[in-house]
């Protein structure tokens, strides 16, 4: 498209899960409801249209290892892109992605820092290994390094007791979160056991990935206080191999991972029914692949969402928690079209037809 073109998408608009409308029109980049007076270079299509995908766990820049170069960043970006991820919310990254925003063509990112972590309680590579002494000062910079997030590591195998377990006291948290607060941030901890959440709940948490140590005692202070929880579902199911391959030195932690995989559905959807707010993530850029957004949606109604409420956990109600419009008069035009509604069967998130970003189409 030209920069004077106009594109016109036909069929139905998905603005809500109930408000869908006939028409939208892109015009310098932003979406009108109105047909615009005088538009001669005008392009047609026709489909299903929702507002740009959400991953709301997603480490552009990350691998494996630790930090990616460039390149490797530049191919993780499109990939979520091409699956119709226009928006991220990169939960911990050791790589400096700001480029990234100079590019019209990659999705919109909305960065948590660099993970935090205890020392040796992580993954190798990717965060900052300190104790709890220096944690409010560390949360403070990754404050202002991000986009309003900052992302602890809430708990993780401690070799001494073979098993996970919490890696900060709560007075720490309740420190280290008020500080984050205190710099306009909110904050997310990665969490695999029930040990580390009722400090953090203390502590005034904001969010939750994994969440899968939800129990029932633990389920209604959440839903009471309106923490939300990012279960990213697609990385829960590699905890059986995760299991097996470190079983042999930790026992204990691998029949803790099988269980928490084994109950993975159940906890989502007691979280779900208590009002817990849900979002799609998932997890890319460590062992697993990007362009997931569409497992993760299918995931969710596994787990008892309607297929509505789990589009929603990854288009209009993600981009509200993140504070980003949606399909609204204005709003830049990032959108996906497909060719069937995909209220009516999410499977349909896995082949868009036509990805817009900033009003052009990309792919």
């Amino acid at each position: 498209m030209s920069d004077g073109a106009v594109l016109h998408v036909r069929g139905r608009v998905l603005v809500g899960p109930e408000d869908v409308r006939d028409d939208l029109w892109v015009v310098d980049g932003r979406v009108t409801f109105t047909r615009p007076s005088g538009a001669e270079d005008v392009r047609t299509v026709t489909g299903w249209v929702l507002p740009g995908l959400v991953d709301a766990h997603c480490h552009v820049g990350l691998d494996a290892h630790g930090a990616v170069d460039a390149e490797t960043s530049e191919k993780q970006a499109l990939t979520d892109r091409d699956a119709g991820t226009l928006l991220i919310r990169d939960a911990g990254s050791a790589a400096d992605t700001r480029w990234i925003d100079e590019r019209e063509d990659l999705p919109r990112i909305i960065r948590a820092g660099r993970h935090i972590a205890r020392t040796r309680r992580y993954i190798r590579n990717y965060a900052h290994e300190i104790e709890p002494g220096d944690l409010i000062a560390y949360v403070r910079a990754e404050a202002r390094r991000g986009d309003g997030w900052v992302k602890l590591v809430g708990d993780w195998i401690d070799r001494e007791r073979g098993d996970l377990a919490a890696c900060w006291p709560g007075d720490a948290l309740a420190e280290a979160i008020a500080a984050a607060h205190e710099e306009g941030a909110r904050v997310t901890a990665h969490c695999f056991s029930a040990e580390s959440l009722p400090d953090l709940l203390a502590a005034g948490i904001d969010c939750v990935e994994h969440a899968t140590g939800l129990t029932e005692e633990l389920i209604p202070v959440f839903a009471e206080r309106g923490v939300a929880i990012v279960p990213t579902l697609v990385n829960i199911a590699t905890f059986p191999e995760l299991a097996t391959g470190g079983e042999g030195r930790f026992p204990a932690w691998a029949a803790h991972m099988r269980r928490l995989h084994e109950r993975r559905y159940d906890t989502v959807g007691a979280a779900h029914d208590a009002g817990i707010p849900i979002f799609v993530g998932t997890d890319a850029g460590g062992s697993l692949a990007h362009g997931l957004v569409a497992d993760e949606v299918a995931e969710l109604v596994k787990a008892g969402l309607s297929p509505a409420e789990a589009l929603s956990a990854a288009s209009w109600g993600a981009r509200e928690w993140l504070g980003r419009p949606a399909l609204v008069e204005g709003a830049p035009a990032d959108f996906v079209v497909y060719d069937e509604d995909p209220r009516a069967d999410v499977r349909v998130l896995a082949a868009p037809r036509l990805v817009v970003l900033r009003g052009r189409p990309v792919a």
